[in-house]
């Protein structure tokens, strides 16, 4: 079949951004745009996430140009891969939250909201939709995609495209997520800024950025903020995890879980202060992942709010502050002494900043990749992703939500990876050798448990 063939029907194309904002999302939406403009195709743009099409009905809740969606114009997306926030604006909204397994989607009651958007995708002609969001709004495309399989073969249907965006990187089948490094630079910077006030006030910061489920964030700025000491989801192993019994809470069921063991972990961090301070290093910065948060206790979690996914407000919780306080407390606990320990919450001024270079060549790529899997591959039900240099893949969306729970899996930090080990060697080095001075480098010790060498 030839490229014009492949994607002939594709006549009028959707954009949905969904989820928290990420640098470079203009950069997206842009290289997406201008893609099928320039080949005689229409953009509408719909404001808000789902938010209008979840609720839309013919005749008491229609859609209207430039409240609702807006038919985009070459001079709307023109010149601005490099601005901040999005062009269409974004939320949280979620049609698809009462699926919780693939049978819900035979249930007319349940389906209800996917329904709305999927009648509101076809009065208003669209022949593809193309999703950006997160680990969840893969989910809502990967339903849409879904519901339709299932309606009459005479039933019109749309094209579906998913484009990955999430701050975090916990994405499996891309290598890095649009945003990520942007957001890894710019609390990175803060955290060298609280490192320098650290030095001169003889005092710790405990710096909690975003990553509720995986620790790439939390390593990143560690990393390229010279942090002292890092602790992710990945991390709550051995020592620092106790079993706990919880309940689910929205069945009210109880089972034992993995949980954080605060004092486990602010004894290891006060473990630390002391090690330094007998090398006369009085200051330091330690990173924890907002994800930590949902593995403490169930005492600290009652009563949060929670979102449209059932997310607990990690935001309202304050990680860091939490920590610091008990840190200070073990710390004068077991030294009679004080020991001023700040808490930072870092995360939401990184998701609309200026966007890396790379990020706007990432963005930039996967738009146009929109473009070519509806129009010169004819897919559907595809996540485009970039690996390499840049080049383009398409995956399926089987191959990323389970067909049976159609919930998506986290891509963890793998304990032992190379990127595991940079983190534990760059926050160790000086750390473990007391025999150690400036300007006297001992012979490199084995690489092996270590993660790098001991000097």
């Amino acid at each position: 079949m030839s490229t014009e063939n492949k994607g002939e029907s594709v006549k009028r194309v959707a954009i949905v951004f969904a989820g928290g904002p990420a640098p470079a999302a203009n950069a997206v939406i842009s290289a997406a745009a201008v893609s099928f403009l320039e080949d005689g195709r229409e953009v509408i743009g719909f404001f808000h996430g789902y938010s209008s099409l979840q609720d839309y009905h013919p005749v008491t809740r229609r859609l209207l140009p430039d409240e609702h969606y807006r038919v985009l114009t070459d001079k709307d997306v023109r010149g601005i891969a490099n601005s901040r926030g999005i062009l269409i604006g974004t939320a949280r909204a979620n049609p698809g939250k009462n699926v919780k397994r693939a049978e819900d989607l035979a249930d007319p009651e349940k389906t209800r909201p996917l329904a709305n958007v999927y009648n509101a995708l076809v009065d208003l002609g669209i022949d593809a939709l193309i999703s950006i969001g997160g680990d969840d709004t893969l989910k809502t495309a990967n339903f849409l995609y879904e519901y339709q399989r299932r309606l009459p073969p005479e039933a019109k249907r749309f094209a579906v495209v998913h484009l990955p965006k999430t701050i975090d990187n916990d994405y499996r089948g891309i290598d890095f997520t649009f945003g990520f490094f942007t957001a890894v630079d710019f609390m990175a910077k803060e955290a060298q800024n609280l490192r320098a006030d650290a030095i001169a006030t003889h005092a710790y910061y405990v710096v909690e950025t975003m990553g509720r489920k995986a620790g790439w964030l939390s390593y990143g700025v560690a990393i390229a903020g010279e942090a002292n000491f890092v602790v992710a989801v990945e991390d709550v192993e051995g020592p620092l995890a106790k079993e706990e019994e919880v309940a689910d809470p929205k069945t009210g069921a109880r089972s034992l879980q993995k949980r954080l063991d605060i004092d486990a972990l602010a004894d290891k961090i006060v473990d630390l202060i002391l090690t330094r301070e007998k090398r006369g290093k009085h200051y330091g910065t330690i990173v924890l992942a907002e994800g930590l948060g949902e593995m403490l206790p169930e005492s600290f979690l009652k009563g949060l709010p929670r979102d449209e996914h059932g997310h607990i407000s990690l935001g309202r919780l304050d990680m860091g502050k939490l920590m610091a306080q008990v840190i200070m407390d073990r710390h004068q606990a077991r030294t009679g002494r004080k020991k001023k320990v700040t808490g930072v919450q870092l995360g939401y001024e990184s998701r609309c900043a200026p966007p890396h270079a790379f990020d706007v060549m990432l963005g930039s790529q996967l738009g146009i990749g929109a473009y070519r899997a509806l129009v010169e591959e004819g897919l559907d039900g595809h996540m485009v992703s970039a690996t390499g240099q840049l080049d383009l893949t398409y995956v399926p969306f089987k191959e990323l939500v389970n067909p049976e729970t159609m919930t998506t899996e986290v891509r963890f930090i793998r304990t032992g990876s190379d990127f595991h080990r940079l983190a534990r060697f760059l926050e160790t080095r000086g750390e473990r050798t007391p025999e150690w001075t400036p300007g006297r480098r001992p012979e490199p010790q084995s690489l092996r448990g270590t993660g790098g060498p001991s000097w």
